[in-house]
This record gives C-alpha cells, structure tokens and sequence, in this order.
C-alpha cells in the first residue's frame, strides 16, 4: 500500500528532525573547507544546531499527541520532554570532548558530524509511531555509534571495542528485527497503534508473545541490561574518554523511548506476559551490575558495569507496566543520563594530554590537591550510589515505589539490597580521594577553564536538581499522566 504525499501536516511535527538532519548534512558541507586552526567553528555550529532544536522543540510543545506521515511518526508530551534531555545531554558531552579530543589529535569534524546523527536517530526512536521508523532511527544511532568508538584509528583498543561493539549490535539488531517481523506476521500491521489493537482483540498469542521475546532481548542490549551486557565494558573501557561520555549518557534516554513505544504503544494489551521478563532482567542487572562492580580497579570498567546496576533500577520502573512506572522509569533515565556524564566528566576533567585519569588509584590525594574538585567528585559519586539528598536517590525511590505498586515487592527487596552493595565502590572512590596520599602525576586538573566549569556546573546540578526533583517529577507525570 503506497504512503500518500506528505502535506504540511504531516511536515510540522517533524520540524526538529528536519532541520537538525539538513543542519547536521550543512554541517558535514562546511567543515570539508575548514582547517584544523579552525575546527573551533565546526564545535560552535553544532551546539548551536543543539540549541536551535531545543528552541523549535519546547516552542511548540505537544500537549495532545500529534501524528504525522500515516501515523509513522508521533509527537506528544513524553516525546518532547526526552528530546530536550538529549539535547542537553549531547551539548554537554560535546563541550566535554573538544580539550580531549585536542590533546590526543582527535578533533575532527566527523565527531560532531556523527554526533548530531546519533542525536537525530534517538530523536526518531523516541517519536516512532511505527516499528519501521523505530527501527530506521536505531540503525542511524547505531551506525554513527559505531563510527565514534573507532575514530581513534591508531588504538588497537578503540579498533578492538568498536569491533566488538559492531558484531554483537548487528545481532541484537537482528534479533529486534526478527521479533519485529513475527508481531508484523501476527497482526499484519507495523504500526504501533494497529498493534496494540490487535494484541487486544486476538485469540492464539503464540506468535506475538515469540515476537515480544526477541523484541525484549533487543531492548536489553541496547540499554546493556543482563544477561546480554557483554559489550558494555569493552566498549566503554576501550573507546575515547569523551565518546565514552556520549554513548554513555544520552542514547539511555533514546532507549527508553524505543522500550516505551514497543512494549505500551505496540504490546501494551500484553503486560502480564513481558512485565515478568523485564523484572527478571532487572533483577539479573542489579545482582551481576553491582557484583562485578566491586572487582573493578578501572573506573571507567567500574561505570559501565554500574551502568547495568542503573539498567536495572530503570527495569523495575518499566515492569511496571503504567503510567507510574513509565513516569519513574523516564525520571531514571533523565537522572541517569546527567549522572553518567558528570561521571565520565570527571574523568576527562582529571586526564590530559599523554595521560588517561581512568584508573580509581588516580584519584588519590585529589582533596589535599584540589579540595573544590574533590567535594564536586563526592557529589558524582554521592547520586550515583543514591544518597539523600542528590537526584539519584529521588530517581531510585521513585522506581523502588512504582516496582511496590505493581506488587513486585521480591524486585524492591533485590534493588534495595543491590543499592547497598553498589555503594561500597562508589565510596572506594571517595575514600582514595579524601584518604590516601596523592601519587605521581595524578589527581591534577585540566587546564581548560571551560571543561572546568562545565563539570562543576555538572556536578552541582546533582544536587540543585536533587533539592527541587519535583520539577523533574512533574514533567514526567505530565508526560505520563496517572
């Protein structure tokens, strides 16, 4: 069946997509004649084509959804909310990036260029209306994802993770894809809406529920949830600090924008079946995330395997399988989102050029060299293991109380239990920074004053937002009314 012509309709909620896609293949155009001295331009344009996509975002802001292109396209509140997210996000990660980037004879174009790519493929993951255009915007993250961990072309490491990351993404991929197509033979539809209608109205779910599998275990790798994290920590260990940084932070937001559109948009008449398999998943990524955690003397394998820890307390939002949870679930990934990037922040902020800070050891002595950087890096560490009263323990009890709404009181038991365990290597971290004494060439600042402030303005969030989490609070109810 031929799509009809698009009309202006069908144009106007795309608006943010258009132009960050024409500015994003404009920027690609400028930068061919820029030269290195004046790469700066190229760093300045793309935070401004960040800037202008949140303006043309939160000017006309949906307040009912808004379909577009024979509903393969859908923009509401929920969609909105995490669009600015990412937007911050990814500014944030980009002005992190330009002093590494520089130090280590990195700072090419290519990095933005696929940057605002990955940013526009979250951008469709998160308004999908269909399996088709989700599955389109997940390819270009991916895709672009992959090009960033191997832009260091030199770094066997780099070429390693890449190479990794790039195998087993296909096959999740594949997977989603093959889930994908048992739910399009059982309804005959891609689109989410016809779905979710026919989930609800058809007998034998044999096939849709096999379809549903497949669809979870795609989900599960792109969030890095167990049992299939098993490219996190190479991937995270072996790319640039500052692509670490990137696909650390934003493309969570991006994830749980596909999960909320496939499992409630399309599937949502069969939660009784997929709420018992994310909560599982979420109590595997918990114990394994936390376990393996503790074993960790480098701090960037540390945080990508806390990152499954996190994968787990959002899982516990989304078993949920309501508006509650979706809500808790979306507020988690916001925080989680700003939380991983102060924390890779703090990494770049501490390296330089022919020295990597990744290790926990080179955070020793930090608070007798810099007291202000070491009470900015108890901050980063303070959220992340949830202490009151930094965002992230707002963002746990928020999944912790929806997980006790829907009855899974054994998976809040397993959060709470794993939430204690994951503090002890957040607080080695603090303990080396404000216990032992400083060695060699470590625990000494960057010198440029922009990353500096940037991460301070990071670090403090966490507990500015944390002291007013209602804010954040509201914007996810409003998306998600209960």
């Amino acid at each position: 069946m031929a799509l009809p012509m698009p009309t202006v309709a069908d144009l106007l909620p795309l608006g943010p997509e258009i132009f960050v896609c024409g500015a994003a293949f404009a920027l690609l155009m400028v930068d061919l004649f820029l030269s290195d001295q004046r790469r700066g331009l190229t760093h300045f344009l793309a935070l401004f084509i960040l800037a202008a996509a949140a303006v043309l975002t939160a000017r006309d802001m949906a307040m009912q959804p808004v379909y577009g292109f024979a509903n393969l396209f859908v923009r509401d509140t929920a969609s909105d909310v995490l669009k600015i997210a990412v937007y911050l996000v990814a500014g944030a990660s980009f002005v992190y990036a330009k002093p590494y980037l520089q130090d280590r004879g990195l700072f090419k174009g290519e990095f933005y260029v696929l940057g605002l790519f990955s940013v526009l493929g979250m951008m469709l993951m998160i308004s999908a209306g269909s399996m088709l255009t989700l599955y389109l915007g997940l390819e270009l993250l991916a895709l672009s994802s992959y090009g960033l961990v191997a832009m260091d072309r030199d770094n066997p490491r780099s070429s390693e993770a890449a190479m990794k990351y790039f195998v087993l993404g296909s096959l999740a991929s594949g997977l989603l894809l093959y889930g994908m197509s048992m739910i399009y033979g059982a309804t005959g539809s891609l689109q989410l809406g016809e779905i979710h209608a026919a989930a609800a109205s058809t007998g034998d779910r044999t096939l849709l529920l096999f379809g549903v599998v497949f669809m979870l275990v795609g989900i599960a790798f792109k969030f890095g949830a167990a049992p299939f994290h098993m490219w996190l920590p190479d991937v995270y260990h072996g790319a640039p600090t500052a692509i670490t940084l990137f696909i650390g932070s934003a493309p969570k937001l991006a994830a749980f924008g596909m999960a909320y559109r496939l499992l409630e948009s399309g599937v949502g008449p069969l939660d009784p079946y997929w709420q018992d398999m994310v909560a599982w998943l979420a109590a595997l990524s918990l114990v394994i995330g936390n376990l393996v955690a503790l074993a960790q003397t480098n701090l960037k394998r540390m945080l990508a395997y806390s990152t499954i820890s996190h994968v787990g307390f959002l899982f516990m939002g989304l078993a949920h399988g309501g508006n509650l949870g979706y809500s808790a679930a979306m507020f988690y990934a916001i925080s989680y989102a700003i939380m991983s990037a102060a924390a890779f922040g703090a990494i770049i902020v501490l390296s330089r050029k022919g020295f990597e800070s990744e290790n926990v050891d080179d955070f020793k002595g930090l608070w007798s060299r810099n007291p202000g950087q070491a009470v900015l890096v108890l901050f980063v560490m303070a959220s992340l293991a949830g202490v009151p009263p930094f965002l992230g323990f707002w963002a746990k009890l928020e999944v912790l109380l929806a997980a006790l709404d829907a009855g899974l009181m054994w998976l809040a038991v397993v959060g709470v239990v794993c939430a204690v365990i994951g503090a002890f290597y957040y607080l080695r971290v603090i303990k080396v920074m404000f216990f032992d004494e400083p060695e060699g060439e470590g625990a000494r600042l960057h010198p440029d004053s922009h990353l500096r402030v940037l991460f301070a303005v990071n670090a403090a969030a966490l507990l500015v937002l944390g002291l007013f989490a209602d804010t954040i609070l509201a914007w996810c109810g409003l998306a998600f009314p209960t």
